[in-house]
């Protein structure tokens, strides 16, 4: 094929453009470019991780990072678009949840060989685990969210029911309780937002002891849907189709779905995670009075699965210390609760967790801080296959369940039966 001068010249600059497209480059000046694509939202989180984009480009003008705007709506195919296309970012911002399948891929580089000792040890080991995927490590957790329950303080103390703390939380069978007898007179006690049930009930399921996915001497995960893995959807079933404590039309809701209702006083509790708090303070009306407190607690305590946001490196960055130093530089204590702050969550970091500013009791900062200790990682954290149990299997049984279509006995058989045949695909 013959092409014309002109249009060979301009066909030449496109494909030299393309290939520039991914991952970070070095100009001619001998500079180096990261792309750093981030999913930061909420505008006080956007402003947080640019202005450390910024402080980090004029203290380190031979390494520049380019920040680039991502969404939560889109980021997995997003990414294995750009990565299989090879042009994902230098710096890959995601959960952990949604890791495995790009670490077990090769789209994510192994950290443990680039990161400084500083940044291993100011991570717990629980927080490590995350992000850890057969022998590598492919991503940093940095920050992180339990579920709590956010409440009217009004109803609370006009129903006189005991306030429960991270020191003694209620038990599953005392929240039952207390939502029924919060309920009434066109009132609900909760609302459970469960338009996506499948994180929220493992990962409180883990406080009953509820495991789900449990692995043989090979590795190889089985689901077994066990008495301890049925307390929660047990409870949340029963205080929707049988006391009438629970709100049926929010199951198919999102979090920020129920907001309204719980201002206009028609829910008394909401479970949210614990970021939802900047919206509840931007939106709430002046006067509401609102608190932070502890999900229900079972025979392990508080304990809950958690999947943290992560910092990962794309295997196929050129600048893959460069990109380190910059996660280092990032992740310091300081910039870490900065991004805490911003985000309204919690830093992972140890010695980020001790800041005074997490500690306060305003927005129930300090409520959240407490149960920092008490997270694990979600049930699901590493299986492979659980994106497609959750969407084909998981979810669609759980949503019946709880609508009550289905009973428990058929609600095991779906997760167990079914979701072993879609599980066995990944691990032959």
């Amino acid at each position: 094929m013959r092409v014309r001068p002109f249009t060979g010249l301009l066909l030449a600059l496109a494909l030299l453009l393309a290939g520039c497209a991914g991952g970070g480059s070095g100009g001619d000046d001998g500079r180096i470019t990261l792309r750093f694509q981030s999913l930061a939202w909420q505008d006080d989180s956007v402003k947080a991780t640019k202005e450390l984009v910024e402080e980090w480009n004029a203290a380190h003008p031979e390494v520049r990072v380019e920040y680039v705007q991502g969404s939560w709506d889109s980021v997995h195919d997003q990414l294995l678009t750009s990565f299989e296309g090879g042009e994902a970012p230098d710096i890959v911002h995601d959960a952990s949840d949604d890791l495995a399948d790009f670490a077990y891929g090769g789209y994510l580089a192994d950290l443990s060989g680039l990161l400084p000792e500083r940044l291993k040890s100011a991570i717990p080991e629980r927080s490590w685990r995350t992000a850890t995927f057969g022998d590598g490590v492919y991503g940093v957790p940095f920050l992180q969210e339990p579920r709590v329950l956010i409440a009217n303080s009004a109803l609370l103390k006009r129903s006189g029911v005991r306030i429960p703390t991270p020191e003694h939380p209620w038990s599953w069978p005392e929240f039952r309780q207390v939502t029924k007898r919060l309920s009434g007179a066109g009132r609900y006690g909760v609302a459970w937002p469960l338009k996506e049930p499948v994180s929220a009930t493992l990962n409180l399921s883990l406080s009953a002891g509820g495991e789900l996915f449990h692995r043989d001497a090979d590795g190889r995960a089985e689901v077994r849907f066990d008495a301890a893995d049925q307390v929660v959807p047990r409870t949340i079933r029963d205080q929707v189709r049988t006391d009438g404590s629970a709100s049926a039309s929010t199951l198919g809701s999102g979090g920020s779905d129920t907001l309204p209702g719980f201002f206009a006083g028609k829910y008394a509790m909401v479970p949210l995670g614990f970021s939802y708090r900047q919206q509840i303070a931007q939106q709430a009306p002046k006067g509401f009075d609102w608190q932070v407190l502890p999900a229900p607690a079972g025979a392990d305590g508080l304990a809950q699965g958690v999947s943290p946001q992560t910092l990962s490196i794309a295997e196929d960055s050129p600048h893959k210390k460069e990109a380190a130093a910059f996660l280092d530089f990032l992740l310091q204590p300081d910039n870490m609760v900065r991004l805490a702050l911003g985000d309204w969550m919690l830093p992972t970091g140890t010695e980020a967790l001790k800041d005074p500013a997490l500690h306060t009791r305003q927005s129930g900062w300090a409520t959240g801080t407490a149960l920092a200790a008490h997270l694990r990682p979600a049930p699901a954290q590493s299986v492979r296959g659980y994106p497609e149990w959750k969407d084909k299997v998981a979810t669609p049984a759980l949503q019946e369940y709880y609508s009550g279509a289905i009973g428990l006995s058929e609600l095991t058989r779906r997760l167990e039966r079914d979701g072993n045949l879609v599980l066995a695909r990944y691990q032959r």
